[in-house]
Order: structure tokens, then C-alpha cells, then sequence
């Protein structure tokens, strides 16, 4: 096998490691909204659509024209100044709005706290994979007399990782401060 036959067949198998990789992805992101009840299925396009310009607009639309029929002479006033039909409509609208966003912004952070939990899992199990390989690797090393006995970061790194030390020890330098 040539090394340019090598390095394509390894470009491919990187393409399709990382295609099955992103195709695991969404099919967790398809299983999360599976989940979803009713609320929060409702709750994510009108969120979505509120968080754009064009509702901005269409409010903007909406009010100016409602101010303007109510408040141009000869025209039948159905909410004249000040407007109080108006205000209980927008007031309305801003309490199912906000609850819609909030729902909308609790299913993301639920879905934000499974990815981090998720990837924290990948992380320890990288990190105690990676131990294992540097204990082979030292171990290798002392073999053919190469090993260096005296570097205390290598003693460190040989250690496992212990994720609920190095948490308390974040949990004690942010509570310092």
C-alpha cells in the first residue's frame, strides 16, 4: 500500500468517523424532542418567531395603525385615547409571550444540562484512558531505561483523576473570592 493510497483511505475513515459521529448527535437531538410534551412543542416556534425582526415589526405595524384609526378624526373609534382596550391586549399578549420564552428557555437549558452532562462523562472517560495509556507508556519507558524517576509533574499525571477533589477545589477558589 503507497502512502498516498494510505492517507486517502485515512482522510475517509476520518470523514466517516466524523459523519457518524454527527449523525449520533442528531439522532439524540431527534430522541430530545421526541420527549417533548405539548407545551413545550408549542413553546419553541412561537419563541422563535418572537425573537425575530419581523415580529418587531409587525408589532410595530400593528400599533401604529390601531393608534392611528383611533385617533384620526372621522373615523369610529372602537379604543379612543387612551387607548385601554389596547393596553389589556398588550398586556395579554406580554404574559403568554413570557410564559411561552420560558418554557422555550427551560426545555434548551434542560437539553444545555444533559450535553454537559453527557460530555463531562466523555471527558472522564478521555482523562482516565489517557492515564491508563501514560502509565503504559511510563512503564514502557523504565523498561528500556529511559524513564525519568525524578519529574514530580510526571508522578502527577500518573495519578487518576479525582473529579470530585478537583471540583471542591474550584467550589473553595471561587468561594475565596
Amino acid at each position: 500500500m503507497t502512502a498516498t493510497h494510505r492517507e486517502t483511505r485515512a482522510r475517509k475513515e476520518a470523514r466517516d468517523l466524523i459523519h457518524r459521529n454527527v449523525d449520533r448527535i442528531r439522532r439524540m437531538e431527534q430522541w430530545s424532542k421526541r420527549k417533548r410534551n405539548l407545551g413545550e412543542r408549542i413553546a419553541e416556534p412561537v419563541a422563535q418567531f418572537c425573537g425575530r425582526m419581523s415580529f418587531i415589526w409587525l408589532h410595530a405595524a400593528f400599533f401604529a395603525g390601531w393608534i392611528a384609526w383611533n385617533a384620526l378624526p372621522d373615523l369610529p373609534h372602537f379604543d379612543p385615547y387612551p387607548f385601554t382596550f389596547l393596553t389589556l391586549c398588550v398586556s395579554l399578549e406580554a404574559i403568554f409571550l413570557s410564559a411561552f420564552i420560558l418554557i422555550s428557555q427551560n426545555q434548551e437549558m434542560r437539553l444545555t444540562e444533559r450535553r454537559n452532562l453527557l460530555e463531562l462523562q466523555l471527558d472522564l472517560l478521555c482523562e482516565q484512558e489517557n492515564t491508563k495509556m501514560l502509565k503504559l507508556i511510563h512503564a514502557m519507558a523504565q523498561k528500556l531505561g529511559v524513564s525519568d524517576e525524578d519529574d514530580p509533574e510526571m508522578a502527577a499525571l500518573l495519578e487518576a483523576v479525582r473529579p470530585e477533589t478537583i471540583g471542591h477545589e474550584i467550589e473553595t477558589a471561587f468561594a475565596a473570592h
